[in-house]
């Protein structure tokens, strides 16, 4: 990024926004609002902020910046989001935490570290409906998780209920949300069938042995329809299946791991893409029997999950459906 006359500094939270300007040491705290943004205007002009010279820097929050970034792309102010954990690493040892405390030190993050950032492009509303479907969705089936296991496990206490009203009152729920998890499926569909750009993607994706609906949906959701990623290696990097190494020096030699910093859901579902892969794909099948015979059960899912990744990335910029030409060696 280039440098900017003014970096502001924006703590996110639901209902306010505190807002340091690194430049002239100021802070305002406002409503997360129409009524906000109009004194966030006023107090610009007060300190002579020119917000064409500006950046505004916030950190991912899930949904209380979306505000504030409709609010920036109607000003054509350019703006950032940056994880939480970048910021907070950066700092090194820090005593003590508020509101007004972290804008400033999220403006001071993007003081010193302007060279390396970049400036957010705008938001496809399209993907944040997509996401915000697949967030209800998943709520629902975790629901429905939690209300068969408790269903069985009363059934195996208590054998003889008969028609006991907790079991009854669990299974109403469950067919309530298997319906609205039907609802929002069709929803999710019909999101991506009104979307050209969607639907060519999601047909070359799901046309790979493995990625299933689910996965074809939450890839085309998180890597914004393959335009947030350069690559699959990048990508692969984000969902947490590339591993790295552990060792320093001549004393620490630890097995290379993935990091725990990874979107843990995207990485379950591709678990469920692995396994099926493994067990309908001649390629991959052979490849996990290979493997198996040197490496961890979990090791090799995970190598099959980058291989999907692989898959996936090589389909779309090829802009043809996978063809399954693969050939056993005799």
């Amino acid at each position: 990024m280039e440098k900017s006359d003014f970096i502001m500094g924006v703590d996110v939270s639901k209902n306010t926004l505190d807002i340091h300007c690194a430049q002239i040491n100021e802070h305002i705290q406002i409503q997360n609002g129409t009524t906000g943004f109009g004194e966030f205007l006023n107090w610009c002009k007060t300190f002579k902020i020119a917000l064409h010279k500006s950046v505004i820097v916030m950190e991912y929050t899930g949904g209380y910046e979306y505000k504030l970034i409709q609010f920036c792309e109607n000003k054509k102010i350019p703006f950032m989001r940056i994880p939480g954990l970048a910021i907070k690493r950066s700092l090194g040892i820090i005593r003590g935490k508020n509101d007004k405390v972290d804008s400033k030190r999220i403006a001071q993050y993007a003081s010193e570290k302007h060279r390396s950032l970049k400036v957010s492009k705008p938001f496809d509303k399209r993907i944040i409906g997509l996401k915000e479907l697949l967030k209800f969705r998943k709520r629902l089936v975790r629901e429905n998780a939690g209300y068969q296991a408790t269903i069985k496990e009363r059934k195996h206490i208590y054998p003889d209920l008969g028609k006991d009203i907790i079991i009854k009152e669990l299974e109403q729920k469950l067919g309530r949300n298997e319906k609205s998890i039907s609802k929002v499926e069709a929803e999710i569909m019909k999101v991506i069938e009104a979307n050209e750009d969607f639907k060519t993607n999601y047909d070359l994706i799901t046309s790979i042995k493995g990625i299933g609906k689910v996965n074809g949906w939450m890839t085309i959701a998180y890597t914004e329809n393959f335009t947030s990623f350069p690559d699959g290696r990048t990508y692969a990097v984000y969902v947490g299946v590339i591993p790295f190494d552990d060792s320093s020096g001549t004393s620490i030699k630890r097995k290379k791991r993935v990091s725990h910093l990874a979107n843990k859901q995207l990485k379950s579902e591709l678990s469920q893409a692995a396994k099926s892969a493994m067990q309908w794909d001649k390629e991959i099948r052979e490849y996990a029997d290979r493997k198996l015979k040197e490496k961890e059960w979990g090791t090799v899912v995970n190598n099959v999950k980058f291989k999907l990744i692989l898959r996936m990335f090589a389909v779309v910029k090829r802009g043809t459906k996978y063809v399954d030409n693969y050939q056993i060696a005799a």
